[in-house]
């Protein structure tokens, strides 16, 4: 099997170069206890899509995932900054630094609905695992809860289509009020990923 490589063009360099000015640092992804590594790619790929640059991965109920599925991130890791966890207290520690709120999606009498969240603010968000949700371990670190409005039998959604449901919901209304309009990530970060970003990869 051949593997293609590129090399970092002036055309590239604008195309890389436009990507960080759209990055959004206020804005992530927790994913706890998720199974299957293609619903984790699958997330990734939209994270990088709507500009999201970290997302957060909490095992502490199954063990950690040694990759991703390839197929479904279209190497959509390599663009992302990725941070994995053993342990709820230290992943959420991590979290509250860096982010004002966190909600996570769950089935709720106290839950808002998905349309209803701000998501202008500084926000975390977290799915839990395929078949049982988010654990009773982490919900004391959530301030809020939110939920995809839905009129059929079944009340869930596939992970990844929950994810990106409630993340392109989150793009249009940052988009509406011109979070990407300029760049939001600091210099420092800018510089590093910049350096990242220049090594060879496969092409994209």
């Amino acid at each position: 099997m051949k593997t293609y490589f590129w090399v970092m063009t002036p055309q590239r360099y604008e195309r890389l170069s436009r990507v960080l000015d759209q990055r959004q640092p206020d804005l992530t992804i927790v994913l706890e206890n998720v199974f299957d590594p293609h619903n984790v790619s699958a997330v990734m790929r939209t994270c990088d899509a709507v500009g999201i640059q970290e997302i957060y991965i909490l095992n502490d109920r199954i063990p950690p995932h040694k990759k991703w599925g390839y197929r479904s991130s279209s190497t959509a890791a390599e663009w992302l900054t990725i941070h994995q966890f053993t342990d709820a207290e230290d992943c959420f520690k991590k979290v509250k630094e860096k982010y004002e709120k966190v909600f996570a999606s769950h089935l709720t009498e106290k839950a808002t609905d998905l349309y209803k969240v701000d998501f202008t603010q500084s926000i975390a968000l977290v799915f839990g695992n395929e078949t049982f949700g988010i654990s009773d371990g982490i919900k004391n670190f959530i301030d809020g809860y939110f939920t995809i409005p839905q009129v059929g039998i079944i009340k869930s959604l596939n992970i990844s289509v929950a994810c990106a449901v409630t993340l392109y919901e989150a793009f249009r209304q940052k988009n509406t009020n011109e979070h990407y309009h300029k760049a939001k990530i600091s210099p420092e970060i800018r510089e590093a990923l910049e350096e990242k970003w220049k090594m060879p990869k496969k092409k994209f």
